[in-house]
C-alpha cells in the first residue's frame, strides 16, 4: 500500500534525487532536467518547481546552504539534501520500484467510456491514435539509437526504454480493440446488450 508523504508529487522525488548528487539552486535543477530529458517523465514548470522546494525544505527534506549574489542575475538561494531528504528519497524509491502504483491516464479514462460514442467513430478516432503512437514510437526508437552511438550507458536511459515498451504495448492493445469494434458480431451483441439496459 502506498505510503503518505509529507510531500506527494513527482515532482518532489526528482528534486530529492538531483539534489543527492549535489547542492544546487532551483534555476540550475530546472536546466539539469530539461538537459537530461527527465522532463519527459515529470511534468513542470519554474514556478512548480520552486514550489516544491519550498515544500520540501518546510517538510525538512531539504535545506538551504547558501545564498549566491551575482552582479548579472538576482540572488540565488542553494539548496542541499538533509539526512532526513535522503532517508526519505530512499524510502520513496524503493516504494515506487517494488510496489505497482495507481495511476489515472487519460487513455484509460476515455476507454472506461468508449461506449457513448458510435464504434464507427471510435474505430477512426483510435486509428488516428495508431498513427500519433507510430510517430511517439520512432521518436523514442531514434533518440535511444543516438544515445547507443554516443556510448550513453543503458543505465541512463531506462525510462526511455520503458517508455518506448509502453508505447509498442498501447499500439499493439490499440490494432487489436480497432479490430474488435469493427467487427459485425462485436456490434450486433453490443447493441443487443445495450438494448437490455433500457
Amino acid at each position: 500500500m502506498a505510503k503518505r508523504r509529507k510531500v506527494s508529487n513527482p515532482l518532489a522525488l526528482v528534486v530529492l534525487a538531483e539534489l543527492g548528487a549535489e547542492p544546487m539552486h532551483p534555476y540550475e535543477m530546472g536546466r539539469r532536467l530539461k538537459e537530461h530529458g527527465k522532463d519527459r517523465n515529470v511534468k513542470y514548470n519554474r514556478s512548480s518547481l520552486y514550489m516544491v522546494v519550498e515544500q520540501l525544505r518546510k517538510a525538512g527534506f531539504v535545506a538551504e546552504q547558501e545564498t549566491v549574489r551575482d552582479t548579472q542575475r538576482p540572488e540565488r538561494t542553494v539548496y542541499a539534501l538533509t539526512p532526513e531528504g535522503q532517508a526519505e528519497m530512499l524510502d520513496w524509491m524503493r516504494e515506487w520500484l517494488s510496489e505497482p502504483q495507481d495511476e489515472y491516464p487519460a487513455f484509460g479514462v476515455a476507454l472506461c467510456l468508449l461506449v457513448v460514442l458510435p464504434t464507427e467513430e471510435s474505430a477512426a478516432l483510435l486509428g488516428r491514435r495508431l498513427e500519433a503512437l507510430d510517430e511517439r514510437i520512432d521518436a523514442s526508437r531514434a533518440l535511444l539509437h543516438k544515445g547507443g552511438e554516443l556510448g550513453v550507458h543503458p543505465m541512463f536511459v531506462v525510462e526511455e526504454e520503458f517508455a518506448l515498451a509502453m508505447l509498442q504495448a498501447e499500439r499493439r492493445y490499440t490494432e487489436r480493440l480497432i479490430t474488435q469494434i469493427g467487427d459485425p458480431e462485436f456490434n450486433r451483441t453490443l447493441r443487443d446488450f445495450m438494448r437490455s439496459l433500457q
